[in-house]
């Protein structure tokens, strides 16, 4: 085994524990957390330090050791986490999905001398990644991206299982959802919009607005028209809007009884055990991708299941996959530009793109293309 390269790994939940396994193959993985992975512990190739890592003063002295950190912490403590590896002087990959615009941290990671890859999922993430690798070869007119997680087995009411925080999912339920259209930034409700889409491994889901571009309205402003939606079963947008016009996603406290409760809290802990995924349960990962050029169509469809053999999420499978392949392009020194980068201003590189596209293959992760 490698262990040229030693590299910390900041975060041990599911997707966390997937980037892990994966890079123990061929370097010295050690993984920080609060508790420890019980999955993790069993394999011999993995380190563990535990330790409270939103005490981001320790970080110089704990990242000295390694030659790339991973930052898999969750979204709310994702932009400053960030900012303390760059601060640390390490090159780092990041899958946190945080609220803050990561391209505000450019500059510091240039006087730090570091390449730091943020938002290095699926979506945001690999559809970043396409479109920048196709902007580099046509003049796109349009884009729209449908993504979405969902369990096999459908229960109801919501008939949706969620590996984070459910506050983490209403956030996408609530925030107005920001798309392009005719060369303009414009502003619509989350939900909005809705549409139902037929896929032949899946059957119908339905899509609604979210506020899923991130980076992509700023790099990708030139594109006169681009929006994602995100996918679920049929009905769901009906449950979630009932909810939010009850109250049940309002953060103000209110007095039951004497006693102050946030609603937003209340749901989150209500819905946390009905929409946490059971151990091994059956799931899949649906994305598809429309790239509109002048002489042609491009369209690329990922559907992605459960692997039983390892016992990982699609979800986990293929964020954390993809997670490691921008992570290799760091060590391999096939992208060495220094800054704070979003994937979309990585994939116009051929080498770049070849390389995370056959990385994910060589998981069973595939981005399958149409080209009309």
């Amino acid at each position: 085994m490698n262990l040229k390269n030693k590299i910390a790994i900041l975060g041990a939940g599911r997707i966390g524990t997937t980037i892990a396994e994966d890079l123990s193959a061929n370097f010295e993985v050690t993984y920080f957390d609060l508790h420890i992975n019980k999955r993790l512990s069993t394999n011999k190739y993995i380190n563990f330090v535990q330790t409270n890592l939103s005490d981001y003063t320790q970080y110089p002295t704990l990242l000295t050791p390694f030659d790339l950190v991973v930052s898999a912490v969750p979204g709310y403590m994702g932009f400053k986490t960030l900012q303390a590896i760059i601060q640390a002087g390490k090159n780092v990959a990041d899958i946190s999905f945080f609220e803050e615009d990561g391209l505000q941290l450019h500059e510091l990671a240039t006087q730090n001398n570091v390449t730091a890859i943020f938002d290095c999922g699926v979506a945001p993430g690999m559809s970043n990644f396409i479109l920048g690798y196709y902007n580099a070869q046509i003049n796109i007119n349009s884009f729209e991206c449908m993504v979405g997680g969902l369990p096999k087995i459908r229960v109801k009411p919501f008939e949706y299982k969620a590996p984070f925080s459910p506050i983490d999912v209403i956030e996408e339920y609530t925030r107005p959802a920001r798309y392009i259209e005719n060369s303009h930034v414009v502003t619509k409700p989350a939900l909005s919009d809705a549409e139902l889409l037929h896929f032949t491994q899946v059957g119908t889901l339905e899509c609604f607005n979210t506020d899923g571009l991130r980076s992509i309205l700023h790099t990708m402003a030139h594109i006169p028209n681009i929006k994602e939606k995100t996918l679920r079963y049929p009905g769901h947008i009906a449950l979630i809007q009932a909810l939010q016009q009850i109250g049940f996603f309002n953060k103000p406290e209110i007095n039951i009884e004497g006693k102050m409760i946030s609603p937003l809290a209340l749901t989150n802990a209500l819905l946390f055990k009905n929409w946490l995924p059971a151990l091994n349960e059956q799931e899949f990962t649906i994305m598809k991708m429309i790239i509109n050029g002048e002489n042609k169509t491009i369209s690329y469809l990922l559907y992605d299941e459960y692997d039983q053999i390892s016992n990982t999420s699609s979800m986990s499978r293929t964020t954390g996959y993809a997670c490691n392949a921008f992570a290799h392009l760091i060590l391999n020194n096939l992208f060495t530009k220094k800054g704070a980068y979003p994937p979309e201003l990585i994939g116009h590189d051929g080498a770049c793109f070849q390389f995370v596209m056959n990385y994910l293959a060589q998981r069973n992760v595939n981005y399958n293309k149409i080209e009309a």
